[in-house]
């Protein structure tokens, strides 16, 4: 299953040796992950992330097995449940000890990590912050709803600390991977709040999240328009200047360059 993985069609493919695992086969599973990242014929187009246990001593058990695999392919670290600046610079120094400089992907998924996905983002190893919705209610004890309103502060607060800081910010999973509408609306909605991208946790969810991040080809025409409309006036030494009708200033020429961003990402630029 790992190393068919990359088939999916996703950007990045996580390795998961926490909630996924039982406690009893977390060695097994460890030599399993090993096994694939030092294999030469696994070299997929994504990234490779694998997702380390929390606690101390597993998560040390997992680097000394990460070290151990021979010239492993290994593009970031997913920290779950973190809390804390200190939290990813600790787990920098522990990759680092051993010989490994990746970034660290960190996934907020209780009431202290939100609090601190500022801080968390602003560490120079973040590359991105993920929302874990599911866990993220089982701390506070909200009950989930399909709307999710009792995770909405939450999710908006972890995508503006992101954005303040330039990492990518990663939407929580949709746990019902047979509902594919269902899929498509929430991930439309992540689109609209800003976020880069969203947790798949399985294959048939992909193409469905791939296709919500793709940029409608009218939106996308707005887009080109609005470059296009900027460089001519950037030429002339105007500020403000119009398209369609409609007058175009700073945050507008945000979102389009954010559109054209996501465009070149789908390759579907003409």
């Amino acid at each position: 299953m790992m190393r068919k993985a990359p088939g999916a069609g996703s950007d990045v493919v996580v390795f998961d040796l926490e909630d996924a695992v039982a406690p009893r086969r977390k060695g097994e599973a460890r030599e399993a992950v090993r096994s694939v990242l030092s294999d030469p014929d696994f070299d997929p187009d994504c990234e490779v992330c694998v997702r380390v246990n929390a606690d101390s001593p597993a998560v040390r058990d997992d680097l000394d097995e990460l070290r151990a695999a021979d010239s492993p392919r290994l593009d970031a670290v997913m920290l779950p449940k973190t809390e804390s600046a200190d939290d990813v610079r600790d787990l920098s120094v522990k990759l680092e000890s051993r010989g490994v400089q990746v970034p660290v992907l960190a996934l907020i998924e209780s009431a202290r990590g939100v609090l601190a996905a500022d801080e968390i983002a602003a560490e120079p190893e973040t590359d991105a912050l993920i929302f874990g919705a599911e866990d993220l209610a089982a701390d506070i004890g909200a009950t989930r709803t399909d709307e999710g309103v009792e995770v909405s502060y939450a999710r908006q607060r972890v995508v503006i600390a992101a954005a303040a800081h330039e990492c990518d910010a990663i939407d929580t999973v949709y746990t019902d991977f047979d509902d594919e509408d269902g899929l498509i609306e929430e991930t439309e909605f992540a689109v609209q709040l800003g976020y880069d991208g969203k947790l798949a946790i399985h294959p048939a969810q992909v193409e469905p999240i791939n296709e919500a991040f793709t940029p409608d080809p009218d939106d996308l025409e707005w887009a080109e328009a609005v470059l296009e409309g900027k460089r001519e006036a950037d030429a002339e030494g105007r500020g403000v200047f119009q398209v369609d009708g409609e007058m175009i200033d700073a945050p507008l020429i945000a979102q389009a360059e954010r559109i054209v961003r996501r465009a070149e990402a789908a390759g579907s630029l003409n």
